[in-house]
């Protein structure tokens, strides 16, 4: 790890619009914002010689490398656990860049969630080993499983539905500040959380994440060659995984603490090889499928202590200004939903200073992937 501190960078961003459905097809989808990243750091795309996605992306390496003309591919690699995975596809290219397996990389993730099917309604095959402890039991859906412990949270804790409303409405404000984002029109009131529907109880509509149709990409290169590249280079300070012992997905049912999920170990391994510590992190994109995860995150990364993540959110500290600005881009909850990798792209820009909700000053950026499942984490530099 003390080989990869700043020794990569993100040189180029790109996305395609995000809406609740886009005509195009996920490789059409994927290659445009492979294409729009590549542009934006300034390389042809006949340089790329590294990739990096989701095991979930249905967009293959084959079909992507000749639909924009890559060059000879010496490095790809795929990471599992949907949304846990998104950080980790940075670190793989920066790992393999700074031991000169290859020279510029591209993740991305291309996604049609918003108008496609959902995975939990496929009845035809047959369930993985997790599920079979849970799917019986009524738990169908990520959303059941997270409410599970939702609940053990806020009994545990004293955790309340307000603090959850904290995390909903400072991505959503960010998100009106954003005219790329989803809900960049569609301010949130404490009267419309506290009145919305269910989901699966306690998690009501404005708990859950959007329903997004869009795709996402990076470049990573050298620090070297990011001194040449079009953007200024926001540098890969850190990057970790985190799969704790006995862990069971979402629910976690098997360890002693179910409210230390992933976060915690790839929170130690990230920081034990970075120079800042959590502290002297300016800005923070947090992953937030559910609003829950951003309190069990909160904790996990060191921002507060054990059981204290509903608190941490009091008095403004998620907004502009206050002690964390959160998803500045209004995140899963307010951007869109592509299993958090517009959270990385998010972070770079805070980092060029050229983010719709600007963090004045932002030199440290922490980034996280799904808390709940096997997650990563990126801790980016100016």
């Amino acid at each position: 790890m003390a080989g990869l501190k700043d020794a990569t960078a993100i040189v180029g961003i790109g996305q395609t619009a995000f809406a609740r459905h886009l005509p195009e097809d996920e490789r059409t989808l994927a290659c445009r914002a492979v294409l729009a990243a590549l542009d934006d750091a300034g390389i042809d795309p006949g340089e790329v010689d590294a990739l990096a996605s989701y095991t979930m992306e249905e967009t293959d390496e084959v079909e992507l490398a000749k639909a924009v003309g890559l060059g000879d591919l010496t490095h790809f690699s795929r990471v599992g656990y949907g949304g846990g995975g998104s950080c980790a596809t940075v670190g793989h290219l920066a790992a393999a860049i700074a031991t000169g397996q290859a020279t510029v990389g591209v993740a991305w993730r291309s996604r049609k969630r918003g108008s496609g099917p959902r995975p939990w309604r496929n009845t035809t095959r047959q369930l993985p080993t997790p599920a079979q402890w849970t799917r019986p039991q009524g738990l169908l859906r990520p959303v059941d499983e997270i409410a599970l412990l939702t609940r053990r949270y806020l009994h545990d804790h004293g955790a309340t539905r307000d603090h959850l409303f904290n995390v909903a409405l400072a991505c959503r404000n960010r998100a009106n500040q954003n005219p790329a984002a989803v809900m960049y029109d569609r301010p949130l009131t404490r009267e419309m959380y506290m009145t919305s529907r269910w989901i699966s109880e306690p998690l009501c509509l404005f708990d859950n994440c959007l329903e997004t149709d869009g795709a996402l990409a990076c470049v990573v290169v050298s620090r070297e060659r990011a001194r040449d590249c079009r953007r200024p280079p926001v540098y890969v300070h850190a990057a970790a995984q985190g799969l704790p012992a006995q862990h069971h997905g979402m629910v976690n049912y098997w360890t002693d603490d179910p409210l230390t999920g992933p976060a915690w170990t790839a929170a130690r391994h990230l920081f034990r090889h970075a120079d800042p510590t959590p502290a002297d992190i300016d800005v923070a994109q947090i992953y937030d499928a559910f609003t829950p995860l951003v309190l069990l995150s909160l904790e996990g990364y060191g921002f507060c202590g054990r059981g204290e993540g509903g608190a941490f959110t009091e008095g403004g500290a998620l907004e502009t200004g206050g002690r964390l600005p959160l998803n500045t881009g209004g995140g899963g909850l307010g951007e869109a939903y592509v299993h958090g990798f517009n959270l990385i792209t998010e972070g770079v820009k805070q980092l060029r200073g050229t983010s719709t909700a600007q963090v004045p000053g932002a030199r440290t950026c922490l980034v996280t992937a799904g808390e709940g499942v096997p997650t990563s984490a990126l801790l980016l530099r100016a």
